[in-house]
């Protein structure tokens, strides 16, 4: 006899199972405790975006790949500020306006449509 733990709709059980050819014997089946799976770690919270300032928004979901200005450096309207990868494209992502630019994303990270990649203030 072989014994198993097997769980069916969310509950444990232990069982027998006889090989071929075996004689046959009733088998309980009784429920097991489940072990506790860890629980993760929250993931980090985003980047907190200053409230005013023009924001500046993810066209399509893709891979942050570069930023090409510094944290807090001025830039002028059309100014390419990042690189947005998608379907192995790079695509210049470009300042809406004149200002200040802070970041609310980091080289490496995935972005959904419509997420805010950076603030012009």
């Amino acid at each position: 006899m072989r014994n198993f733990v097997i769980t069916v709709n969310g509950k444990t059980y232990q069982v027998g199972v006889e090989e071929v050819g075996g004689t046959a014997a009733p088998v309980a089946v009784a429920p097991v405790a489940a072990p506790v799976a860890p629980v993760a770690a929250a993931p980090a919270a985003p980047k907190a975006t200053p409230a005013n300032g023009e924001k500046v928004l993810s066209p399509f979901p893709g891979l942050i790949k570069n930023l090409l200005v510094a944290e807090g450096a001025t830039v002028k309207k059309d100014q390419p500020i990042l690189v947005l990868e998608a379907m192995k494209m790079d695509n210049d992502i470009v300042a809406p306006c004149d200002g200040a630019v802070s970041f609310a994303v980091a080289k490496g990270a995935n972005v959904e449509s419509d997420s805010v990649l950076a603030v012009i203030s």
